[in-house]
């Protein structure tokens, strides 16, 4: 075993942070004269601004300059895709809340208060609020978007038996321990340097730069870490980032932006809520044979990121289930409220969440157990070429989803708890308990193929220390440890050794997001292959020294150089490089081999390779008060050979209980007038340690990548998530343990969910099932450029 890859490592910063010695950038200190923004938020849902009158804004204490729309020299909009984000609104509200004009003061607490004293007058206009209404209205941010193989109309006419079905699907908060923010600083000669909370700092230096009217290289955008993001931060950290350089350039004063969390959780977008309406086709063993799909999805004002993560929804539609006949159409609704946007799965857990409902309810009216449904589907184990390609066209080659599910089931002893279980709710009126086990195979590359590069600087200094920056950020994740691990690796040094700067758009130019689970998959490679430079230099001057033939092998290991019985200290042999005039110092790259894929059919390879899980759930749930307690949950996860088992199960753990979250309690409500009126903690439940299952058991699945991705390894961001889908299950297992039928239960599923689902709550509390099939034909606007 390697001494730093493949080791369970400590975070990086993992000392720090438990001493709250990490500094975020709020805790950077402030500059002389640095000044404070905040934004002036707009009251009205949908409506056009007829007169503004800041005037008591200026006049506030404290208050330096109000800026809107008309102080922009460049271009209004902070959108990732589609010019249709306006970093302040300019004569238009398109949902209540949205930043209408900025306020630069002494104090952040003069900036905040400042920015309520505006009066604004507005022609209010109809808004549209949710799926069911933009469906009818025909309300798009993009065209509709219909993908096919084979003949589902004919399959399902042909199919022994037919079930239609229609489910809804919540959005989600991120809730990052740190909100948004950004601190501006002006630079000589027309630049700006910005401490961006970010996970793609090279798009808010092009934001910036755009409004500003210049050129990249006038920005410069840095980012040392985050206190989360979850995609939260990957296109919305724009407008934070964009208004406070615009206050930095029109006062020439340092300026940060930060927003309180209520502001954080109203201006910024959400995981996409989705509506689905299917049609089934399949046989007394539950095989699907034809499947008609429409899913839905509440997009916000804008596109955003909505393209990409409406595509991966269809993509990840089959999750590891072979679909020979389907019929999918997507709808990409535009509604007068904040613009839903990027959040982990970006997508793939919404598609992955209607094939499971589907086979969950074939299995109820088969009368069969979900999980022998479920296995019936499975795309064929590697060898077998008759049902072993996607919809979209990739074949699926590493298919470990069957015996992974046999192990997961295995150990967690599935089969005797399922027959105890049914003897338990047999005899108990009151409580009862559910049951599910439930697979993923979660695609690993951004479906947007450019983005499937990276960069990556390393530099060895001549007393054998190693300082390494790159294109991806730290949030958490463990990204930095990883890459330190990678790098020392290559140099046979101890971790200690080695040091991650600050990732810097001056350094490591054209990024890409740190998202799509690859964070490590391309920083690593980038990382590996600049020191790859470093190594075989230092290779060649280490067998001149010592007079080796120059073929003869040489090892970095235990801190030193060896070939043979020759060996020499790594820190001793630095010095005599660099006098020797050895370069110390190289760039990496790196681009993701054999993906491909059309964006205008669907079709391709859009993946590298598949990353695959399965969770086991138990739940119990009180019928009367529709109350319930996660009992146990059994999680088996494919991390390829982990880089870093300790981070990865963590962040399988944390995957797990963020997807239950979202599955469970965490409820987004909006106001009839379009207000958000789960805004802050007391309002919006995210789990906490209670919620956390008394047993919960996580292990890593013993296998190489088949491709070669970074030592093997296999991403770990995003594909824990959907282990929470097994807790959604579970209930609705046991709801329809009570109700004696499938229970129509909705995510997220609330007590009062519950309730509703086994019939505790009156009909008319309800909220009423989305059915967009239903609804008239798209016409679909001009087509636009998609990210991501």
């Amino acid at each position: 075993m390697s001494a730093t890859v493949g080791r369970p490592l400590r975070h990086e910063s993992a000392p720090q942070h438990v001493a709250g010695r990490a500094p975020y950038i709020d805790d950077i200190p402030a500059p002389a004269g640095c000044l404070h923004a905040a934004f002036g938020l707009a009251t009205c849902t949908h409506g056009r601004i007829l007169t503004m009158d800041l005037a008591a804004v200026r006049e506030a204490p404290g208050v330096v300059a109000v800026l809107t729309a008309a102080d922009i020299p460049g271009l209004n909009d902070c959108g990732p895709s589609v010019h249709d984000d306006p970093i302040l609104a300019d004569g238009l509200v398109q949902f209540r809340a949205q930043p209408v004009f900025l306020v630069v003061a002494t104090t952040h607490d003069a900036a905040r208060r400042a920015a309520r004293l505006g009066r604004i007058e507005y022609e209010a206009l109809p808004a549209l609020l949710d799926i069911e209404s933009a469906v009818a209205a025909e309300s798009w941010v993009l065209p509709p978007v219909t993908v096919t193989r084979g003949d589902a109309a004919a399959a399902l006419q042909a199919a022994p038996h037919r079930l239609k079905g229609r489910a809804t699907l919540g959005g989600q908060e991120h809730f990052y321990l740190e909100g948004q923010i950004a601190l501006a600083l002006p630079r000589e000669e027309a630049s700006l340097h910005v401490h961006s909370s970010t996970q793609h700092p090279t798009e808010m230096q092009q934001a910036v730069a755009h409004m500003l009217g210049w050129s990249a290289h006038q920005v410069s955008v840095e980012c040392r870490r985050m206190g989360g993001a979850f995609g939260g931060k990957e296109s919305q950290s724009a407008q934070v980032a964009c208004a406070a350089a615009l206050a930095a350039w029109r006062t020439g004063r340092a300026v940060k932006l930060r927003l309180d969390r209520d502001d954080d959780m109203q201006i910024t977008g959400k995981r996409h809520d989705f509506a689905y309406d299917w049609e089934a086709g399949f046989d007394a063993d539950g095989r699907l044979l034809g499947l008609a799909i429409t899913l839905a999805s509440r997009c916000g004002f804008s596109a955003d990121l909505s393209g990409p993560v409406n595509d991966r929804a269809i993509f990840h539609l089959d999750n590891c289930y072979y679909l020979d006949a389907l019929a999918v159409r997507s709808l990409r609704c535009r509604t007068h409220t904040v613009s839903n946007t990027a959040f982990r799965g970006f997508g793939g857990p919404q598609g992955i969440f209607a094939i499971e409902y589907i086979l969950d309810d074939i299995a109820h009216r088969l009368g069969l157990d979900p999980l022998d449904v479920r296995r019936a589907n499975f795309y064929a184990l590697p060898g077998d070429t008759a049902r072993n390609t996607t919809h979209y066209g990739m074949e699926v080659e590493d298919n470990i989803a069957p015996p992974l599910v046999d192990a997961l089931a295995r150990d967690c002893d599935y089969a005797a708890r399922r027959a105890a279980i049914a003897a338990f709710n047999a005899t108990s009126p009151v409580i009862k308990r559910g049951l599910a086990l439930t697979p993923v195979k979660f695609g690993i590359s951004f479906t947007a193929t450019f983005y499937n590069q990276a960069g990556a600087q390393v530099s060895v200094y001549a007393d054998g220390s190693v300082l390494v920056t790159h294109g991806g950020t730290e949030m958490g994740q463990g990204l930095h440890t990883k890459i330190a691990q990678i790098v020392a690796h290559e140099f046979g040094l101890p971790i200690e050794r080695v040091r991650l700067s600050a990732t810097d758009t001056s350094r490591v130019p054209n990024t890409s997001a740190t998202a799509a689970s690859s964070g490590a998959d391309l920083n690593g490679k980038a990382a590996q292959d600049a020191a790859r430079k470093i190594a075989t230099r230092l290779a060649a001057f280490f067998r001149g020294r010592h007079g080796l033939p120059g073929d003869a092998e040489v090892r970095f290991a235990d801190g030193a150089l060896h070939a043979g019985d020759t060996r020499e200290a790594f820190a001793a042999l630095l010095p005599a490089a660099y006098k020797a005039r050895i370069q110390l110092w190289d760039s990496g790259f790196y681009a993701t081999p054999r993906i491909h894929y059309d964006p205008g059919t669907l079709k391709g390879r859009p993946f590298f390779y598949f990353a695959y899980g399965a969770c086991c759930a138990e739940v119990a749930i009180d019928t009367l008060t529709g109350e319930y307690r996660v009992l146990r949950a059994d999680i088996l996860h494919d991390a390829g050979r982990s880089l870093n088992p300790a981070l990865d199960i963590g962040q399988i753990e944390g995957g797990f209980v963020q997807g239950m979250g979202w599955l469970t309690r965490e409820e987004l409500v909006f106001h009839a007038d379009g207000r958000l009126t789960t805004h802050a903690p007391s309002t919006y439940k995210i789990p906490s340690a209670s919620d956390c299952p008394p047993i919960l058991n996580v292990k890593l699945w013993q296998g190489d990548n088949l491709e070669d991705s970074i030592h093997r390894a296999k991403a770990v961001g995003e594909p824990p998530l959907m282990h929470g889908f097994a807790v959604f299950f579970a209930l609705r297992d046991a709801c329809s343990a009570a109700l004696g039928a499938p229970a129509p239960l909705a995510a997220p599923a609330t007590p009062e969910a519950v309730l509703r689902a086994i019939g505790g709550l009156a009909p008319a509390d309800a909220e009423p099932a989305a059915n967009p099939a239903a609804l008239p034909a798209a016409k679909a606007p001009q087509p636009a450029a998609r990210a991501r």
